[in-house]
């Protein structure tokens, strides 16, 4: 069965890799062609720096994504804090449904109702356009929220809860013990919530495109635009960038949670060598 699996998994993961290995291959034709490989060059790159459109909605993805990945880390951790302390076991349960019902709620539904919410709220108010950069900033934060939750709030179930209360027997006020006991048992998980928030925000689309207004176009909406004309390998240069942007992204994550592992476990091994020392 062994032989069998191997290829089985072989088969599975050039299925899974095998569009992205063509994409890499192709934007370094030299020709238009988007199945014959005519040669190797860097010339669709080259038209890829030079697109001031496809830049601008690159700069606009970075600082939407970057804004984003920030508020939500920060509005994340504090839900995560707030959520631990509570002592109603029915009261976990309900903060934990509605955490989770933004990443089980379709991605269509969550962008149309709060574009009819934005929408509904900017007449209210009597605003020309409902629609605008702060509003994609809302609706990002809205679906980034839960994940920097569910990533930071098992490192504090996973934490002393003693830890705290030895500190501010020793004179730190709370918010001193949280941020000299608390915040570096954390920190992974924090960080692993900020990148994985980023990536999120860099690549949504749906929820992007319902609430996105007429002067603020995203990376993800300016290719779906793209696609609409001819198709040139300068997608391919692009969507090649972005991979690497987000494996980039990926490695620091996996890293990081092996550095905390790490960390967790590094106490026990004392233990374990002081228990069977001889005295």
């Amino acid at each position: 069965m062994k032989p069998i699996a191997k290829v089985y998994t072989a088969l599975l993961f050039l299925f899974l890799f095998a569009p992205i290995l063509i994409m890499l291959v192709f934007s370094f034709n030299s020709g238009n062609s988007l199945s014959v490989l005519d040669g190797f060059s860097l010339y669709w790159y080259k038209e890829l720096f030079h697109d001031e459109d496809t830049l601008g909605a690159l700069r606009n993805t970075l600082i939407l994504a970057l804004c984003a990945a920030l508020l939500s880390t920060i509005m994340g951790t504090a839900a995560a804090v707030g959520m631990n302390k509570l002592r109603s076991k029915y009261m976990k349960a309900a903060m934990n449904t509605v955490t989770n019902l933004p990443m089980v709620n379709p991605e269509i539904i969550t962008g149309i109702s709060l574009m009819l919410m934005f929408v509904f709220f900017g007449r209210l108010i009597g605003m020309r356009t409902s629609l605008n950069f702060g509003t994609m900033l809302i609706a990002h934060v809205t679906f980034c929220l839960p994940y920097v939750i569910l990533q930071v709030l098992p490192k504090l179930r996973q934490m002393d809860p003693a830890l705290p209360e030895a500190a501010m027997d020793l004179g730190c006020t709370p918010l001193r013990a949280f941020a000299k006991v608390e915040l570096p048992e954390i920190f992974p998980g924090i960080l692993t919530g900020l990148i994985m928030s980023f990536t999120l925000s860099l690549d949504d689309f749906v929820i992007s495109y319902f609430t996105s207004g007429n002067g603020f176009e995203t990376l993800p909406i300016r290719i779906y635009s793209m696609t609409k004309k001819t198709v040139t390998p300068k997608m391919y240069a692009l969507a090649t960038l972005i991979f690497f942007v987000i494996l980039a992204l990926l490695l620091v994550t996996n890293l990081s949670d092996r550095s905390g592992e790490d960390v967790e476990t590094s106490p026990r091994k004392k233990r374990r060598q002081k228990k069977h020392s001889p005295s």
